[in-house]
């Protein structure tokens, strides 16, 4: 089964728009891209280290998801705007990093947050289109979501944002998106009414984490 076969079996089960999906999909490419060529302007990395690392994070959790799902070649190496808004992205950061940083920071967060959402959803959906379990599909779901930061970081030769002590909830939203719509789709309840509530419940979700501060518990130490 192609990606582009799933593409047009998606679109008839959401009831969306192939070119909405794709837009929406793309924001949080583009969004994920800043956040990687951030990263490596703040590593002192040279040109192709920023568009590496930009295009990685943008990239990565998509097409992990579509190898691990056989959807070969990945939906990114198909549509060539999958290459064209990382490469936007990283040159934006590559000229104009401090404005961006100072000015636009909160904002690539919210783009950040919206793509955790919308790609939680999406990676669980596709999954499930592919007659993977509902545990499966959860899985793929939360490894769309986080796959791309996860690898960037580790390039970066840094420790995964998401297993900071300090890092606000991040894996744990897009488990909830991800469980919300394997059940949905399990149940024969799915439609894209759904799909966008539960997006923009991840959305809402990530938003107040970073905003009340919202940590994941840590093991407890009991003294003797």
């Amino acid at each position: 089964m192609t990606a582009l076969t799933v593409l047009s079996a998606l679109e008839t089960a959401t009831g969306l728009n192939a070119d909405v999906e794709r837009t929406l999909d793309l924001i949080g490419v583009f969004a994920f891209g800043l956040s990687g060529g951030l990263l490596a302007v703040r590593k002192s990395y040279e040109l192709v280290g920023v568009v590496a690392l930009a295009t990685v994070t943008a990239l990565g959790g998509g097409v992990t998801r579509d190898l691990i799902l056989g959807a070969t070649p990945p939906v990114a190496f198909e549509n060539l705007w999958y290459l064209v808004v990382p490469l936007i992205a990283a040159a934006l950061v590559f000229v104009g990093h401090e404005q961006i940083d100072r000015r636009l920071h909160r904002s690539v967060m919210l783009f950040d947050a919206a793509g955790l959402g919308l790609f939680c959803v999406t990676g669980a959906v596709k999954a499930a289109a592919f007659g993977v379990s509902a545990v499966g599909a959860v899985l793929i779901g939360v490894i769309s979501a986080v796959g791309g930061g996860i690898i960037r970081d580790v390039l970066a030769d840094e420790q995964p944002s998401i297993f900071r002590p300090e890092s606000t909830l991040y894996a744990i939203p897009a488990a909830v998106g991800a469980t919300a719509t394997a059940v949905t789709w399990n149940n024969d309840w799915y439609s894209g009414t759904i799909a966008i509530v539960t997006a923009i419940g991840v959305f809402a979700l990530r938003v107040a984490a970073m905003h009340f501060d919202w940590r994941a518990p840590r093991p407890v130490s009991r003294s003797s």
